[in-house]
């Protein structure tokens, strides 16, 4: 939805590029049954979409076989929401229903977030070769980049067809050696980063 904005009255819909979703669309074989965080410039057009203010993708189910999520990046002061909030659902979609999710994010690979729902829960990532990926606003494919490098991040059992559509787009990482570890981070509570939901 947003993209490297704090979400606020004024804020605006930055969409996924048409090349993603399909994309996306290819590594879930042509379904995806969920977006937890649609807008009414969305190309995604999921079987399920839920977008504010009607809808909080935040406080829905997301017991669905498979999820594209493209989070607001910023934090939603009203509901005291962050980008943490929306991956913390990504890994807990995967683990409690059994959803293949992907969810294009902002690459943070030192924060918590990404040390708690990527690190040890997803299978796999894709750091993409867009360095400011130009989302759509509000629908049109104009404006500037993104102030960001972004990532695909894949939660499912196994790497299923990630590896094979995303190659194009990115470096992809294989996590599997990672999974349901605890690893040492310095800072972080009692030296360790929560890796189990």
């Amino acid at each position: 939805m947003t993209a490297g904005r704090t979400v606020n009255s004024r804020s605006v819909d930055w969409c996924t590029p048409l090349k993603y979703v399909n994309a996306v669309r290819d590594v879930l074989r042509g379904r995806i049954a969920l977006d937890p965080c649609s807008n009414p410039w969305s190309i995604v057009q999921a079987e399920t979409e839920f977008a504010l203010p009607k809808h909080d993708g935040l406080q829905e189910s997301w017991d669905f076989p498979s999820i594209y999520v493209n989070p607001p990046y910023g934090a939603d002061k009203e509901r005291r929401t962050t980008i943490k909030h929306w991956l913390y659902r990504c890994a807990q979609a995967h683990q409690q229903h059994d959803a293949e999710v992907l969810a294009l994010v902002p690459v943070a690979t030192n924060t918590g977030h990404w040390k708690e729902y990527v690190w040890g829960q997803a299978v796999a990532v894709c750091f993409l070769y867009d360095t400011r990926l130009r989302f759509l606003v509000e629908g049109k494919d104009e404006g500037k980049g993104a102030p960001m490098s972004c990532a695909m991040i894949y939660w499912n059992h196994d790497l299923g067809r990630f590896p094979d559509v995303f190659r194009e787009f990115g470096a992809v990482v294989d996590l599997r050696s990672l999974l349901r570890q605890e690893a040492s981070c310095k800072g972080a509570k009692k030296g360790k980063f929560r890796t189990r939901l």
